[in-house]
C-alpha cells in the first residue's frame, strides 16, 4: 500500500509543478500590463519560490503571482549568490561558437590558457584592461573588434583589421597611443560578423571577456582576477 501512495506522489509532483507554472504565467501579465513575455519559470531551493527569466533577467515570485521581487537570492548556509551564478550561466558562451577567424591571436610564452575578448578601439575601460592583460603570461588571447562607439571606431578597426600586423598594431595603439595609420584597403566581414554575433550574445559592452570554460565577464578586470579565471 505504502508503495501505491509513494508513487502517486511522484506522479503528483510534476503535474502540482506544471500547474503554479500556468498559473504564474497567466497571473503575472495579467497583473502587470506591459511585461515581457515570460521565458521561464523555475522552482528555487527556497520553498514556495520560483524564479522568473525574461531574456536574460531574473526576478522571483510565489506559486500564485501574487508577489514579483527584483534582488539576490543567497544561499546563506553555503554562502552562494544563487542569483549571481544563475545570471553568469545565462550569459556563458561556449568557447567552441567563437569564430576565431573573425579574431586576431596573440600568443604569450606557451599559449596553453585561452580567453578571447570583445573590444572596441576608443573604449578607455579596454586600455586599462590591456595594460593588466599585458601583465599575463602563458596564455594565447583571440580578440574581435567589435565598433560600437561610433565612426571613428568603425575606422580605427578597419585600419588594425587591415595592417600587415594586426597584433602589433593593436598594442601599439592601446597600450602605446600609437594612432593607427593608412587608408584601410581589406575585406573587413569580419567586423561585420562581430558586430552581429555581439547582437546576438547581447554583447553590450567593452571589454567583454570570455573564458575557455565559457565563463564571461563585462568590464575591465585587473590582472590577478584574468589570473584566477585562468586558474580555474
Amino acid at each position: 500500500m505504502k508503495k501505491h501512495v509513494f508513487a502517486a506522489v511522484l506522479l503528483a509532483a510534476p503535474l502540482l509543478a506544471s500547474a503554479q507554472e500556468a498559473t504564474i504565467r497567466k497571473n503575472l501579465p495579467a497583473r502587470i500590463p506591459g511585461l515581457a513575455a515570460i521565458d521561464e519559470v523555475a522552482k528555487t531551493p527556497m520553498d514556495g519560490l520560483y524564479e522568473v527569466r525574461i531574456d536574460n533577467e531574473i526576478a522571483y515570485t510565489d506559486a500564485e503571482g501574487n508577489y514579483l521581487i527584483h534582488g539576490t537570492l543567497v544561499d546563506t548556509r553555503a554562502m552562494k549568490n544563487l542569483t549571481e551564478e544563475r545570471i553568469n550561466k545565462l550569459n556563458a558562451v561556449k568557447f567552441s561558437e567563437l569564430e576565431l577567424k573573425n579574431a586576431f591571436t596573440m600568443v604569450r610564452g606557451n599559449g596553453k590558457r585561452k580567453l578571447a575578448v570583445f573590444e572596441d578601439p576608443n573604449c578607455g575601460y579596454c586600455k586599462r584592461f590591456e595594460k593588466d592583460l599585458a601583465k599575463v603570461d602563458n596564455v594565447t588571447v583571440h580578440l574581435f573588434l567589435i565598433p560600437i562607439l561610433g565612426e571613428d571606431s568603425m575606422t580605427k578597426s578597419r585600419q588594425i583589421w587591415c595592417s600587415a600586423d594586426k597584433a602589433k598594431t593593436w598594442v601599439d595603439w592601446m597600450q602605446r597611443d600609437v594612432t593607427p595609420k593608412g587608408n584601410p584597403v581589406c575585406n573587413t566581414e569580419a567586423l561585420t560578423a562581430n558586430l552581429e554575433f555581439a547582437r546576438k550574445y547581447r554583447i553590450t559592452g567593452t571589454p567583454t571577456v570570455i573564458f575557455a570554460d565559457g565563463t564571461r565577464i563585462p568590464g575591465a578586470i585587473n590582472t590577478q582576477q584574468i589570473e584566477q579565471q585562468l586558474s580555474r
